[in-house]
């Protein structure tokens, strides 16, 4: 009986509190807790708006600015390598060039590196290394720009021009189609070298995107692919990279939209000529180095139109690159939703 009352006890214990759940949340919400939500709403969309009306107020500044250059010399800016300011005459030409090259060489170099560091850090790597590991590569994104130029411009290039250059020219140079990329002076100075340093300082940024994502696989994946005898090898490139590839890329998306626009030491490295080659060790420039070095200097109203033109041309450069990733990451995902 005392059992039997005890339960009873506890149900009506249960019913009391479920009964007092409904009736909560039956309860209309007050006033002040309406108003609330209704700001906080409007608030964070507000927040939203502002970011891209900034982005909406510089297009609209750069097209603004650059309108002068634009009706000066048409669609032959962005085909013509002539810069004299003297005569007025200028092209975009070699900058927007160096700007897409130094760009490929940085991923091409950052890339295998990032992937790399990432599977270490989630399959190989000591419990105990993790941490220090992690952190290094970590801080290599906190190293500001100019001193990786310092670095490159002191150490890196003459090493480059003494030892590194000389091989590859003798490996490579004599080849057929690709062999005039690996023509020019040995002097340490051009897109090549830029690119490296450049694909350096982006590998923290994809490695740690690529190192978040592969650790977001299921670990019950993992162990049953190893426990059917699969090595090292065959769980990174059958379990791993299918089930992170959306995510990879976005990676080196990031890398790429962060190659794009670096300027300080891409302008300690490229050269800063005014020439189209298409040799990685000759002397060049990119957009960003070329309104770097000449902004302060520029002569006339022209001149200054020109430099903001190239700003507006990097700013559609980026948009375009990365709107085309993400129309190819979407249609990937598209195909493997429709399998």
């Amino acid at each position: 009986m005392a059992q039997a009352d005890q339960r009873c006890q506890g149900s009506g214990a249960v019913a009391r509190v479920l009964t007092g759940t409904a009736e909560l949340a039956s309860t209309p919400a007050s006033a002040p807790a309406e108003v609330g939500d209704r700001l906080f709403g409007l608030g964070t969309g507000g927040f939203a708006l502002l970011v891209l009306g900034l982005m909406l107020a510089i297009l609209a500044f750069l097209f603004a600015g650059a309108l002068p250059a634009l009706r000066q010399f048409g669609w032959h800016f962005f085909v013509s390598s002539e810069w004299n300011p003297v005569s007025g005459e200028f092209g975009a030409a070699s900058s927007i060039l160096g700007t897409l090259a130094t760009s490929l060489v940085a991923l091409v170099v950052a890339v295998p590196v990032s992937f790399g560091v990432a599977v270490f850090l989630n399959v190989l790597c000591p419990h105990w290394l993790r941490r220090p590991v992690g952190v290094a590569v970590e801080l290599l994104a906190g190293i500001p720009s100019v001193i990786y130029g310092i670095w490159g411009l002191f150490v890196f290039a003459p090493l480059f021009a003494d030892r590194i250059q000389p091989a590859l020219t003798d490996w490579f140079g004599g080849l057929p189609l690709v062999g005039g990329l690996f023509d020019g002076p040995p002097i340490g100075l051009g897109w090549g070298v830029a690119g490296f340093v450049l694909g350096v300082m982006v590998i923290p940024f994809i490695a740690a995107v690529m190192r978040d994502v592969l650790a977001t696989v299921p670990r019950h994946l993992i162990e049953s692919a190893y426990a059917l005898g699969a090595t090292h090898r065959e769980v990174i490139w059958n379990v791993l990279v299918p089930s992170t590839r959306r995510g990879l890329a976005g990676g080196i998306i990031l890398g790429l939209g962060r190659a794009l626009g670096e300027t300080m030491a891409v302008t300690f490295l490229v050269g800063n000529a005014h020439n189209v080659t298409f040799s990685l060790f000759e002397p060049g420039n990119t957009i960003a180095s070329t309104i770097a070095n000449e902004f302060s200097e520029a002569s006339g109203d022209l001149h200054v139109s020109v430099l903001i033109a190239l700003g507006f041309t990097l700013f559609a450069i980026t948009i375009v690159v990365l709107s085309v990733a993400n129309a190819m990451l979407r249609r990937s995902a598209r195909k493997e939703a429709a399998a």
